[in-house]
């Protein structure tokens, strides 16, 4: 599963990629609070006719890269970093607003991790924005026996959906790659940790059913002589 050939050529994984701020995505969840006056005062973003005061709100990014905000409409997201999109909506509720303050937050942001053994993988939620590949790996239970920590695989969706996806490769089995564990996750990213093929214990897994079936013919075909 998601094995590469020996002479791949696998993505510059750079200090500048390291630092990435996320770009917000289709599908993606967000909470936003709008304040007036540089944060002073709290809006109430829904309405009051039911005595209700609500001071942060959910949307959800369509596929066409646009949420649908109260008094503003459709606004175009997708692409924008979180601090973009807050300067962009801070710009259009200046109409409505003194000084808007914007705070907005990704609340579905997730990565899966396959720490290297069979039906170990696990969907990751990133509760943080800063959250990096050590952490991602240890909230997997960090990386098994047969996990190859010198081999490890932050595979990470282009910006062009037809173009595959970038590949990174770590070598987390020295402290040196310690800087490179330290790299943030984006939503959606796959870290893949390569499993050892152990051909002994795997061929003892095969053939135990085997020997148990023979084992239980002989013992009926012994028993059945007896009588």
């Amino acid at each position: 599963m998601l094995k590469t050939p020996k002479d791949y050529n696998y993505d510059k994984l750079l200090d500048s990629i390291t630092r990435l701020d996320y770009k917000i995505a289709a599908n993606d969840a967000i909470q936003y609070r709008v304040f007036t006056n540089d944060g002073f005062k709290l809006i109430d973003l829904a309405t009051t006719t039911a005595g209700a005061f609500r001071n942060d709100l959910d949307v959800i990014v369509e596929s066409n890269d646009s949420i649908k905000m109260p008094l503003l409409g459709r606004l175009k997201v997708g692409g924008l970093t979180l601090r973009q999109a807050e300067k962009l909506m801070e710009e259009r509720y200046a109409e409505y607003y003194v000084k808007p303050f914007v705070n907005l937050k990704v609340i579905n942001k997730r990565v899966i991790v396959f720490p290297g053994n069979g039906g170990g993988a696990r969907v990751i939620a990133l509760a943080n924005n800063n959250t990096t590949v050590m952490e991602s790996i240890a909230s997997a239970g960090g990386i098994p026996e047969d996990g190859k920590a010198y081999k490890v695989k932050l595979i990470r969706n282009n910006e062009d959906p037809i173009k595959k996806p970038y590949v990174y490769l770590m070598d987390l089995s020295k402290i040196e790659g310690i800087t490179q564990a330290r790299s943030k996750v984006q939503a959606n990213d796959i870290i893949y940790v390569e499993p050892r093929y152990r051909p002994f214990k795997t061929l003892a897994t095969e053939i135990t059913p085997l020997v148990t079936l023979i084992t239980s013919a002989l013992i009926l075909l012994q028993f059945y002589r007896l009588k």
